[in-house]
């Protein structure tokens, strides 16, 4: 990796895994993806999963499914597969049978009728769930070939980043945590042609 502050292409440090973050370099040109964090919910050698991190829908879970207590939790935007299932990461861990974890105590998936029994019990613990319609998916090979053309950047993942959905602009944040290497990214203009 350059040592050099003004490197605008550094390379990637860590490789993809379950548990790690996929952080959009500034000028991916896929709209559905720019600018956006992706947690890597799954990663083997038959493809990969994970949710946007960063992308909000207006409604609210209530919205969405019948029978929970109103609990206004947002809807994130998980991804262009399956946009009209609800999805769900929590930090709830084994309470949830059939969950499971992918990082630091963050847990997908799970129990559904679980999940609203505990909801319904406490409402509280409603800051202890993200839900997301739909997913982000890629085939065998695909991520790599993304990797290799430099669309991605690969960071660590921890609980704060993964389930606080009050950081208003995750991307930045994320690639100024990944250290002053990959600080510079996140000044880079939406449209460089403006400036």
């Amino acid at each position: 990796m350059s040592k050099d502050p003004l490197d605008l292409d550094p390379e990637n440090r860590f490789k993809p895994a379950k548990g790690r973050l996929l952080v959009s370099e500034p000028y991916l040109p896929d709209p559905y993806f720019r600018r956006t964090v992706v947690l890597l919910c799954e990663h083997n050698d038959e493809g990969s999963f994970g949710f946007v991190l960063n992308r909000q829908t207006e409604l609210g879970v209530n919205d969405l499914m019948e029978n929970l207590p109103p609990i206004g939790s947002a809807v994130g935007i998980g991804g262009p597969v399956q946009s009209s299932d609800l999805y769900y990461l929590h930090t709830l861990g084994t309470r949830i049978e059939g969950s499971v974890e992918v990082v630091d105590g963050v847990f997908v998936g799970g129990d559904y009728e679980q999940l609203r029994g505990i909801l319904a019990a406490d409402e509280r613990l409603t800051k202890h769930v993200r839900f997301f319609v739909g997913y982000s998916g890629w085939g065998k090979d695909q991520l790599q070939k993304e990797l290799n053309e430099k669309s991605w950047l690969v960071s660590q993942a921890d609980k704060r980043r993964i389930m606080d959905t009050r950081t208003p602009d995750l991307w930045a944040e994320t690639l100024r945590a990944m250290g002053r290497t990959f600080a510079p990214l996140a000044n880079f203009p939406d449209d460089p042609s403006l400036n």
